[in-house]
């Protein structure tokens, strides 16, 4: 009898730990949606201002410059190159703005080489608090750095560098486009609800020359191609029930440039926001409803490190521009898993194809970025 009592006891002080640890969490879920709700939505039309809006926009919560490209050098041998920066905002306010350490936003990038005659793929990441010679964004024009990795841009020329163990980037990129404005006038639509968004522009098509250095190459390489430039920002994009997405960023061979992303729920269906975006040969950007694209999945590769399982080979079909391509990955092993910076393992890499546009034959080369194939995304950026 006296032992049924004790039970009962530890019972009764379990569950009262257990209302209070609910009850703590609850605490910590409002506070933490309060807090998020300070930061500037992506809702509504925003008034388009360059060069300002290549810069800083510190009222939203999170913010990118992706630079992604294929090169070849003068023996035609094919590369590719992502160059990311991103902030992360932690305090929307300092605690203390005359202390040069005080935290607010954390800068963090990521850069990848791809080397495909050899089969190879390297890349390496960077985290850093704002403050004096490590990290920061200009909020007047696009002037991004960490450390000794940069983008900044003077006129209409982009100058992209990074270094980093063997690893080298020097890049001039010229715009052969006007601005691309994805979604309604540059407000692209992630999630169902009011703020679940991002302000999401791109240079589509940028002239490409510089040079460029691999762990298995003697001396530097000069490199040509064409290279895009994605820029979003906002604070509140994704839902908790979205695992990831598929984001394609092709230049077709008759001139034009498409991109198209799906973000992947739970339960297997694809978000109704999913989208994208055709920009014809004059640089007009007309905005595809998911309904206008198909997307097919031909084939797998899954990852040695970390098990993920990635698409590797699709059918991309776009009914209303009469568009069908079939892309394969150009090196299958293009995973970066980075623990130290956003903490999110996701594939991107260069890709190529082929197929039809308006019933004429036509070659395609780009970017597959895939995420929430090794761990889920939801509810993160």
């Amino acid at each position: 009898m006296e032992g049924k009592r004790s039970v009962i006891k530890h019972l009764k002080r379990l569950l009262l730990l257990i209302g209070c640890l609910w009850s703590l969490l609850l605490c910590y879920e409002n506070l933490r949606t309060a807090y998020a709700s300070e930061w500037k939505q992506a809702i509504g039309a925003w008034k388009w201002a360059f060069p300002r809006d290549h810069g800083s926009h510190p009222e939203f919560r999170t913010e990118w410059w992706y630079f992604t490209g294929n090169l070849k050098d003068a023996s035609n041998n094919r590369f590719g190159y992502q160059l990311t920066f991103f902030r992360q905002g932690v305090n929307l306010r300092e605690k203390d703005p005359k202390y040069p350490w005080s935290i607010r936003d954390i800068y963090l990038a990521h850069f990848a080489l791809t080397d495909v005659s050899s089969n190879q793929f390297w890349y390496a990441e960077r985290v850093s608090r704002e403050g004096p010679g490590l990290a920061g964004a200009s909020q007047e024009k696009m002037n991004v750095w960490l450390l000794n990795w940069s983008a900044t841009m003077e006129g209409n020329r982009i100058e992209g560098k990074a270094r980093h163990q063997g690893m080298e980037l020097s890049l001039h990129l010229i715009p052969r486009k006007p601005l691309a404005f994805h979604g309604q006038n540059g407000l692209s639509q992630k999630g169902p609800k009011e703020g679940q968004a991002s302000y999401y522009f791109s240079y589509t098509n940028l002239a490409t020359e510089g040079t460029m250095k691999t762990p298995l190459s003697q001396s530097t390489i000069r490199v040509k191609g064409t290279s895009w430039f994605d820029r979003e920002f906002g604070s509140n994009q994704l839902a908790p029930d979205q695992v990831g997405w598929d984001w394609f960023s092709l230049h077709l061979s008759d001139g034009q440039e498409l991109m198209v992303y799906f973000l992947r729920k739970k339960d297997g269906s694809i978000e109704p926001s999913s989208s994208g975006s055709l920009v014809t040969r004059s640089g007009n950007a007309i905005h595809l409803k998911q309904s206008d694209i198909n997307l097919e999945v031909l084939d797998y590769w899954k990852s040695p490190k970390s098990g993920g399982r990635y698409p590797s080979r699709w059918r991309l079909r776009v009914a209303s521009a009469k568009i069908e391509l079939e892309l394969n990955t150009l090196v299958p092993s293009q995973e970066l898993l980075t623990e130290g910076s956003t903490g999110i393992t996701y594939w991107e890499g260069a890709v190529a194809g082929k197929g039809v546009s308006e019933g004429r034959p036509i070659t395609c080369e780009g970017y597959v970025e895939l995420t929430g194939y090794a761990g889920s995304l939801g509810g993160i950026f």
